[in-house]
């Protein structure tokens, strides 16, 4: 069996700095087109300055490889002429809403929404699209359910402003993605394959850790139907997050799960079993085109039912890091790329 895939797209990545920069863009830029790069860097890439910055390093990175790296802010509160100024970088996507402390490199998120309703007013004058880290600080299981009234008043507060719940991971979530026009979301390859019992149900899987948690099977099974259906307003984001192995074989385990190499192939295989193949382009690409706009590089990706083996671990730079389905032998892979 074979799947050709015109311009996908990674609406949620982390590609990291400096050495890990390195090793991971051109894993992503191998298979897709383009991706919305995260500004969780330490200092956040908060500025025109850094952002400007952070590109160049990027693209240096890539080496010439035919890939666009789509660029965001870490929100904060930013002035008109600010967000103007940001919209004149090439690339420029969007700005992102981390809640402060809820997940890595997030301390100097948003503690008040109140406080910035200023900003997002004027990103919906600009027409800037708002991506949202939709979790609260409590029990871990119910931190994204107990942020859903957020979106709602973001999605009523701001009826023009494009806002994206980011890596949503419940039945909840995707029953509200329905209640507003405005509302979409991305979802990752791992929390539709995993619940939290492949990660601490047997020993505990520390490459699979991350946040937000992956949860009950109904929530999986929620996802899997936006997914498998075309839903409109469901985009594949990856949220592929690398850490060096000394930071997941740890205390203190870092979160986040390295997918970039191996997604295209997992999500081939998914949408195969479920025979919903016809919906993949739609929710790897052409959703996220007609959400945004997009005019993505043009380049066609062939994934084929044919085994690779996939390494246990990617190494360069001074940098190792395990990715999803470390060691095996998967059944699917990607057999030609066409730019």
């Amino acid at each position: 069996m074979e799947i050709t895939l015109t311009s996908p797209l990674d609406m949620h990545l982390h590609v990291r700095d400096g050495e890990m920069l390195q090793l991971v863009a051109p894993l992503s830029a191998r298979d897709f087109a383009a991706a919305v790069i995260m500004p969780n860097l330490v200092p956040p890439v908060a500025d025109e300055q850094a952002l400007r910055a952070y590109a160049e390093r990027i693209q240096t990175a890539l080496c010439g490889a035919h890939f666009a790296p789509l660029m965001t802010l870490f929100f904060r509160n930013y002035s008109e002429a600010e967000l103007r100024a940001a919209q004149n970088i090439p690339g420029f996507f969007g700005v992102k809403l981390y809640p402060a402390g809820v997940t890595t490199n997030s301390d100097d998120g948003v503690r008040s929404l109140q406080a910035v309703e200023p900003t997002l007013r004027c990103m919906e004058i600009l027409g800037i699209p708002l991506l949202v880290h939709g979790e609260s600080h409590g029990f871990v299981m119910d931190r994204e359910a107990q942020f859903l009234p957020m979106y709602r008043h973001l999605a009523e507060q701001f009826p023009k402003l494009s806002i994206c719940m980011e890596h949503i991971t419940t039945a909840a979530a995707v029953r509200l993605l329905d209640e507003y026009e405005n509302l979409c979301a991305t979802i990752t390859l791992h929390h539709l394959e995993l619940t939290l019992d492949d990660v601490l149900g047997g020993a505990l899987k520390p490459h699979l850790f991350c946040k937000p948690v992956a949860k009950r099977a109904e929530d999986r099974e929620a996802l899997l139907q936006a997914a498998l259906s075309g839903h409109p307003r469901v985009m594949f984001g990856s949220d592929s997050a690398p850490h060096p192995i000394h930071k997941k074989e740890c205390s203190g385990c870092a979160a986040g799960v390295f997918s970039a190499p191996v997604a295209l192939p997992g999500l081939a295989r998914l949408f195969a079993e479920h025979h919903a193949t016809d919906h993949l382009q739609a929710f790897v690409s052409d959703n996220a085109c007609r959400r945004y706009g997009l005019t993505p590089p043009a380049k066609k990706v062939v994934l084929r039912d044919t085994p690779m083996q996939v390494p246990t671990h990617y190494r360069s730079f001074g940098q190792s890091v395990v990715p999803l389905y470390a060691g095996e032998e998967f059944p699917w892979s990607v057999c030609a790329v066409q730019e």
